[in-house]
């Protein structure tokens, strides 16, 4: 049962956001039900943040955190790679799949996971993704649990999609989907949009709130009662990205770290990826436009740079790590984006520059609140290919050839 309307207009009062009830009486009977559902769940303390942005993150002391690089890897392969194996056919490993984005960017109104980036033949990003755990599954001859995060905007059409495709050959017992939870939308005076009449604007609660959309969600229940200990936490947009790798698996574990990053040598200091660090001692990503030009030109004893290992969003969270600092709360990150709103005059308007803010939690917060971490080199060639837009850079394009280059039929 969801709040009355009197209750709805207390919360919004308390709040300042009485307009949100504005065309309430022009709405039908499931859209104010929609409404009053949505104004009991949602978050309003966080608008506050907003008003001070400045002050919500202030960074630490930035020193460097040395990655472990191919060589050592390659030395230590066959020892690591039989942990990882003993703690996957233990149950002790499960996979998360943030896939709440959309493939807008790439001129695709579907999910970003449906889009074909075959030429002679359909190969999605979804099945190129299924198709690296499925190596790993029959390397192991055990089945990982797969979580797959969706968002509001799409998890209808990820769900159907990926059961008519028979989860591309994926056991469906071992699939479970589950929504990113969402955070509302504001101007610049911190007043909610209106998405639509009778729903307020709202976008998913970034790629840092996966842990409490999974909890939120029940999920944590199976979690428990399967023995899974690890989660390797990876995006849907990198199609060549190992999943449950043994190896990298068995190194975070063999080296007792809360944490593993998997992490690429940078082309160039400057290339837009976040880099592993520390922050006042404990581990940290510096996003690559917090990059100052000290941190850029650092070097390390070897004479080379620094900061030189970028994140690829492909992460290892031990699970008692992750209930520890689920009762804290993390930062909050406040971005200016352009919000299509109802206007005034309950017309739609599309905006075509930032009007206001989202508000998000970031994986690299997470990381931060971590004790231990261990950044894990991969062969950039052979372990990341994301895809963000058509052409050029990170793109359609350029995932196709690495692709090819790793025997892949498109």
């Amino acid at each position: 049962m969801s709040i009355t309307l009197s209750q709805a207009r207390e919360k919004l009062e308390k709040y300042g956001q009485e307009h949100v009830l504005k065309y309430y009486g022009e709405l039908s009977d499931g859209e104010k039900a929609a409404l009053l559902a949505q104004i009991e769940v949602s978050d309003m303390d966080v608008i506050d943040s907003c008003r001070h942005p400045e002050e919500l993150l202030q960074r630490g002391a930035i020193t460097p955190l040395a990655a472990m690089q191919l060589p050592e890897i390659e030395t230590e392969r066959e020892s690591f790679t039989a942990a990882g194996l003993e703690a996957i056919r233990a149950g002790k490993v499960g996979a998360v799949l943030l896939a709440g984005g959309m493939g807008t960017r790439l001129g695709s109104d579907e999910p970003k996971g449906v889009y074909n980036v075959g030429i002679h033949r359909k190969l999605y990003i979804f099945e190129c993704l299924i198709n690296n755990l499925l190596d790993v599954v029959r390397q192991a001859g055990a089945w990982i649990h797969l979580f797959v995060m969706t968002s509001d905007k799409n998890h209808e059409t990820t769900v159907r999609f990926l059961t008519a495709h028979d989860f591309f050959g994926y056991q469906a017992e071992y699939v479970h989907f589950f929504r990113q939870k969402m955070a509302l939308a504001v101007d610049y005076d911190g007043k909610i949009f209106l998405e639509e009449k009778g729903k307020m604007a709202s976008s998913p609660n970034g790629n840092g709130g996966w842990f409490v959309s999974l909890k939120d969600a029940g999920l944590l229940e199976l979690v428990h009662e399967t023995g899974i200990e690890w989660l390797n936490v990876f995006a849907v947009d990198n199609v060549l990205q190992k999943i449950a790798d043994p190896c990298f698996v068995g190194a975070t574990i063999r080296k007792d770290c809360a944490v593993g990053a998997k992490v690429v040598s940078k082309v160039t200091p400057d290339e837009k990826v976040g880099a592993i660090c520390l922050e006042d001692g404990k581990p940290s990503i510096v996003e690559y436009y917090d990059m100052t030009e000290e941190l850029l030109e650092a070097k390390d004893a070897k004479g080379e740079p620094a900061y030189n290992f970028g994140v690829i969003l492909n992460y290892l969270f031990s699970v008692a790590q992750l209930e520890r600092i689920w009762s804290q709360s993390l930062p909050l990150h406040v971005v200016e984006k352009k919000i299509p709103y109802i206007g005034e005059d309950g017309i739609p308007v599309k905006p075509e520059e930032p009007n206001g803010y989202k508000f998000e939690n970031l994986v690299l917060d997470m990381i931060h609140q971590m004790e231990s971490c261990l950044p894990f080199e991969v062969v950039r060639e052979k372990e990341f290919a994301p895809i963000k837009n058509r052409t050029g850079i990170d793109s359609v394009e350029s995932a196709r050839e690495l692709l090819r280059r790793n025997g892949v039929e498109l």
